[in-house]
């Protein structure tokens, strides 16, 4: 293959790598702002000049062979390197300026993130910010988005990273509500009270809490059951019981003598919502300005909350 054929190749490649990413030709068609069978041209044409078969297709999905799998590493990095161009360049750029995304989990974006943006927006006037509010696993190779924050201790592969801080929860209630019903002092006094909690699973009423290394369980009851962390929030603070919450969505509360801690010897092992806050990113070598201050904002400010 000649060099002029070639870089005929390379719009195809990059396509092939979108594709492969996105799952089907539809949504890559979309994020590229083409049309499904243009971009089914575009891979046809590459297996055509590439002599293998690059992709299994079927009506909604496509499944990489074995090939497309080695080709689609290159192709990745043959985008990656073009976007490091272009991200390098604009290092250049007098100040950082553009539209710049982030994903969060919905209870963390609400309470934790959208205060931060009016500060963000003030500080950096060139730049657009959209912030989206989801608890799906978005990537950020595939989701076309620049950004993505996520609790978990196991992080995607693929992708780099800043540690933020970490989410545990805790046991509130209001001080009326104590005083009318008594302090727990242990996990079995939780018994005797009403407790606000989670309801999306049969035994989300099963409380395990851990002290060092002893760890008790206890089937508490109530009577108002809310998955929503700030409905649960809000009953506490009108003195309707004990409410398993995020730390981050009490934060406030507890800060303004509203709420207070029970139980504060022990750790509440939740489900959902627990664990390291990771800030999500391409493993690009160069990023864009305005991305790279986001990110250093937002470590700034989260990592001061750890």
């Amino acid at each position: 293959m000649t060099p002029t054929d070639l870089f005929a190749l390379l719009p195809d490649m990059a396509v092939f790598a979108r594709v492969v990413d996105a799952g089907n030709f539809s949504v890559a068609a979309r994020q590229l702002g083409s049309t499904p069978s243009t971009v089914s041209r575009q891979i046809k044409r590459l297996e055509d000049a590439l002599a293998t078969r690059l992709l299994e297709r079927s009506t909604r999905t496509v499944r990489v062979t074995e090939s497309g799998a080695q080709v689609a590493r290159f192709c990745r990095d043959m985008v990656s390197a073009a976007s490091g161009a272009v991200d390098a360049a604009g290092q250049l750029a007098s100040k950082p300026q553009g539209k710049v995304s982030v994903s969060a989990p919905t209870a963390f974006a609400k309470t934790v993130i959208h205060p931060l943006i009016p500060g963000f927006l003030q500080a950096y006037e060139e730049v657009d910010l959209q912030l989206r509010f989801t608890d799906d696993d978005i990537d950020p190779l595939a989701d076309d988005i620049d950004l993505v924050i996520r609790v978990t201790e196991h992080p995607p592969p693929g992708l780099a990273g800043r540690r933020l801080g970490s989410v545990r929860w805790l046991m509130v209630a209001s001080p009326a509500y104590l005083e009318a019903h008594g302090v727990p002092a242990a996990p079995r006094d939780l018994l005797k009270h009403d407790c606000l909690y989670l309801g999306e699973t049969v035994d989300d009423n099963r409380w395990r809490l851990r002290r060092g290394t002893e760890t008790q369980s206890v089937d508490v009851k109530g009577r108002y059951i809310a998955n929503h962390a700030g409905a649960r929030l809000e009953a506490a603070q009108q003195d309707l019981g004990i409410a398993s919450v995020p730390e981050f969505a009490a934060m406030a509360a507890l800060q303004r003598g509203e709420l207070v801690e029970v139980l504060p010897d022990w750790k509440l092992e939740a489900r959902a919502y627990i664990g390291t806050v990771w800030l999500l990113y391409p493993p690009n070598r160069f990023l864009p300005q305005k991305v790279r201050v986001l990110i250093d904002y937002l470590a700034g400010h989260l990592q001061e909350r750890a």
